[in-house]
């Protein structure tokens, strides 16, 4: 079930959410959606390909890398959307620098192998760099006026559809982080709208999916939004309870590189058989319209 609708908190409100989220009293199973008994359907994000630090370490987070993370879930029949970058920016995580690069062969060349499997493709703003220093607030898109804003989301998507690909009807945020107003247009753009643990800062802490404005609101909360090793557990319990509700799960496939893939392997054991298509997800949102 998708909720008719949700609303924005007050300010107030949405600090004391993002206290209590950050103090572990607020999780997903606050945030589902209410839903008929059977067993949960899995919405699996992962983020993002290219990797952002693509630039600057090639081997540890390059298409290689990637293959062995979406090889694994495939082999499970896992699945998933990917939040694709249409370009990188070197260090990404400096505001004041500059520079970057294309896609290289082998990342459009992935992208569009993905596709061919089980993958839906999400945009994920346009080059990854944040327009802030500060590590709690950093954004691609956080001050960007209306018009810059379509412009970046035009630039990203042009990337995109000249490798073949479908236009993105899910948007995910680089850092989850964007303005309260600037929801509202991409509300107007996508079907549906990814948040994590740091949109409570502008959305507030909201029933998942729900509609909110003209698109579909989709966030996921800790631990669903985690390593691996974090969600199985959480993954695990929800199919115990059986309760027939979309779950969104969030990983970072770069996380689980770094980790191996042991406990990702043990996850999509797991909710092998309960996760659903997002061409499903999708195709529900459309009927809720």
């Amino acid at each position: 079930m998708i909720l008719d609708s949700t609303r924005i908190p007050p300010a107030p409100v949405r600090v004391l959410q993002r206290v209590l989220l950050k103090a572990g009293a607020l999780g997903h199973e606050g945030a589902l959606a209410p839903a008929p008994p059977g067993p949960p359907r899995f919405l699996i994000r992962v983020d993002e390909f290219p990797h952002y630090e693509a630039i600057a370490e090639p081997r540890r987070y390059g298409s290689e890398a990637y293959a062995g993370f979406h090889d694994l879930l495939h082999d499970h029949g896992v699945p998933y959307l990917i939040a694709a970058l249409p370009t990188l920016a070197r260090d990404p995580l400096d505001p004041a620098a500059t520079g970057g690069r294309a896609l290289d062969a082998d990342e459009a060349a992935m992208l569009r192998r993905i596709a061919r499997e089980d993958v839906a493709i999400a945009l994920h703003g346009y080059d990854h760099r944040t327009r802030r220093a500060s590590p709690r607030r950093r954004s691609e898109l956080a001050g960007l006026g209306t018009a810059e804003l379509h412009r970046r989301l035009d630039a990203g998507e042009a990337v995109l559809t000249q490798l073949g690909l479908p236009r993105p009807r899910v948007f995910v945020a680089p850092y989850n982080r964007f303005d309260r107003a600037q929801y509202l247009e991409l509300a107007r753009r996508y079907d549906v709208v990814c948040g994590g643990p740091e949109t409570v800062a502008a959305l507030g802490f909201g029933r998942t999916p729900a509609w909110l404005g003209d698109a579909v609101y989709l966030p996921a909360y800790p631990p669903l939004y985690g390593t691996a090793a974090e969600v199985e557990p959480a993954a695990r319990r929800l199919i115990e309870a059986g309760r027939a509700a979309w779950v969104p799960i969030v990983l970072h496939w770069g996380w689980e590189v770094d980790r191996g893939f042991e406990a990702l392997r043990r996850l999509a054991s797991s909710i092998a058989g309960h996760t659903a298509s997002w061409d499903g997800f999708l195709a529900a949102v459309e009927r809720s319209r």
